[in-house]
């Protein structure tokens, strides 16, 4: 993400509960929105404030909505790429590109340490995952080095706790 990506709010309490809300029932409608935001928190907005607010903030990027499947259609893995030094400068980003487009490719981030690149990928099958490693290393073993791999199993939490919003409410007052 780029500084020009970053989004740019102001968050008032009514953005924050909107958040708090969403993270608990994604499916909330601007409606339903607005009765919980008078019981909840007693702000009073008209449900086309809460929808033209929810809109604002997506068109901003202060959140991101993703379709994720039930782990139960694909085996989730989490893939951590070790660079070949050597050969990175002249092949790193058709290498990144490559990763970034496969349709496998669920969340890919950047990080530290030995393993820079990391990505939760999801596949139908082990055999499936087996052949998108090969294709890789055919394709871009002159910069991978290494592929380290592992399965996600039993999915014990997946979701947003609301709670983490309330830190937007503190470092407003810092």
């Amino acid at each position: 993400m780029t500084d020009d990506d970053q989004p740019n709010w102001d968050f008032k309490d009514r953005d924050i509960a909107i958040l708090c809300e969403l993270s608990k029932d994604p499916q909330l409608s601007s409606r339903e929105l607005t009765s919980v935001l008078k019981a909840e928190y007693d702000i009073d907005v008209s449900h086309v404030t809460v929808s033209e607010s929810i809109r604002r903030m997506r068109d901003e990027g202060v959140f991101r909505e993703a379709i994720i499947p039930n782990e139960e259609y694909y085996t989730f893995a989490l893939f951590e790429f070790k660079f070949n030094t050597e050969h990175f400068e002249d092949g790193w980003r058709d290498a990144m590109e490559y990763i970034q487009d496969s349709k496998h490719t669920l969340f890919y981030f950047l990080s530290d340490g030995e393993y820079q690149w990391k990505t939760v990928m999801m596949f139908r099958s082990s055999e499936q995952i087996s052949k998108w490693i090969h294709n890789c290393y055919k394709e871009h073993g002159d910069v991978i080095a290494n592929i380290r791999n592992s399965s996600v199993h039993n999915v014990l939490k997946f979701r947003t706790d609301p709670q983490i919003y309330e830190d937007l409410r503190s470092d407003q007052t810092e």
